[in-house]
């Protein structure tokens, strides 16, 4: 049976990867509390004691402002600890699965970013992520990175759909930023695009790096409209009236945003065989979830 280990069990990607990943093997799934990232020794030694065929690195750093006045922790946690991770798993032979971001690109291109592009970061947290990614690629001969992009979790204390949720149901105006776009991506839609890149690829040493994230693209501000009326429609508490697309500039925050993050999901799709759902049908799907919960 495949032993696998889980870092950050109780983020939003690591609540929907638990239940899929114990229908795969042994799983440790493991929190802070039980590994904490920045704590290099540590990662170290809970390696070497639990020895596991595969890890899976979904914990990190994910404070994108406040990565801005907190370069080093951020490094610490998205770049070092990946590093760390990388070289352990050479150790023991396992295969290392590491989540990265579209924040390793500058959002200048026009068109989906595809794996063979070229990263260029443009704030704190997508440099640190980019440090992550190198440190895995020059330290490990197995393992798989997964970028993804706006992530939210039916699961996730603080994500861009439960924080218009509040918004929405606070107020009766609000300002979203349009000039931004990208594509939404459900943590449960990404859960099982790991667990079936682990099923397809091969189980010989490999060195791949994919891009995964709901299918379409939207802005910010219409993905704000699309959560409103779809919450609307499940009779969830929302008052706002009127939503006011901004630019940028007029939503000043102390980490550049890329303005374009769109990733090509075309390699991963010939490896699962299938297309990734539409983003507007999983929101539909998380948010129902959210409603029957209440």
């Amino acid at each position: 049976m495949t032993k696998i280990l889980l870092t950050g069990k109780n983020g939003q990607l690591g609540q929907d990867l638990q239940p899929l990943l114990r229908q795969q093997g042994e799983l440790i799934a493991l929190g802070k509390e039980d590994l904490d990232l920045s704590n290099l020794n540590q990662i170290r030694d809970v390696i070497k004691t639990q020895k596991p065929d595969l890890i899976i690195n979904s914990g990190a750093y994910t404070a994108v402002d406040q990565a801005e006045s907190e370069p080093d922790l951020a490094q610490t946690l998205n770049g070092d600890a990946p590093r760390v991770l990388a070289e352990c798993a050479e150790q023991i032979g396992a295969r290392l699965f590491h989540i990265s971001t579209d924040y390793v690109f500058d959002g200048e291109k026009n068109q989906p970013y595809t794996e063979e592009d070229q990263p260029n970061p443009i704030g704190v947290y997508g440099q640190s992520k980019l440090a992550g990614e190198v440190g895995i690629q020059n330290n490990c001969q197995n393992y798989v990175i997964l970028r993804t992009a706006w992530v939210y979790g039916t699961y996730g204390k603080k994500n861009f759909v439960k924080t218009m949720l509040r918004l929405g149901a606070e107020r009766e105006e609000l300002k979203v930023v349009s000039d931004q776009v990208g594509t939404p991506s459900w943590t449960y839609d990404i859960a099982q695009a790991v667990v079936g890149l682990m099923t397809h690829l091969p189980t010989s040493p490999i060195q791949e790096i994919y891009h995964f994230t709901n299918s379409g693209v939207t802005s910010w501000y219409d993905f704000s409209l699309a959560i409103f009326e779809e919450a609307q429609a499940l009779k969830m508490p929302i008052n706002i009236k009127q939503v006011f697309p901004i630019s940028t500039p007029e939503y000043p925050t102390p980490a550049q945003r890329p303005p374009y993050s769109v990733l090509s999901n075309h390699k991963i799709a010939q490896i699962l065989g299938t297309p990734s759902p539409q983003w507007r049908v999983s929101l539909r799907k998380m948010l129902s979830q959210l409603s029957q919960e209440k």
